[in-house]
C-alpha cells in the first residue's frame, strides 16, 4: 500500500470551457423557444456582462493582493 504514488490531478480547463458553451447554447435555444428572441438575447448580454466584470474583479483581488505583498 505504501508503495503506490500519488500522481497530478488531470487538468480539466478546456473540457470546462467547452461545457460551459454547450451548456450556455442549449439554454439560450431553450429561452428563445419558450419566451422568444429579446429575452434570449438579453441573457447572453447579461452573462457576457458578468464575464466582462468578472476579469475586472480578478484583476482587482490581484492587485489588492499584490500591495499586500501576496501573489494570487
Amino acid at each position: 500500500m505504501d508503495d503506490h504514488n500519488i500522481g497530478t490531478a488531470p487538468n480539466y480547463k478546456n473540457a470546462c470551457i467547452v461545457m460551459f458553451g454547450v451548456n450556455i447554447t442549449w439554454i439560450l435555444v431553450a429561452i428563445w423557444a419558450i419566451w422568444g428572441l429579446i429575452a434570449a438575447m438579453l441573457l447572453g448580454l447579461g452573462v457576457n456582462h458578468l464575464i466582462e466584470r468578472g476579469k475586472v474583479w480578478a484583476a482587482q483581488r490581484q492587485a489588492a493582493s499584490i500591495r499586500r505583498g501576496k501573489q494570487i
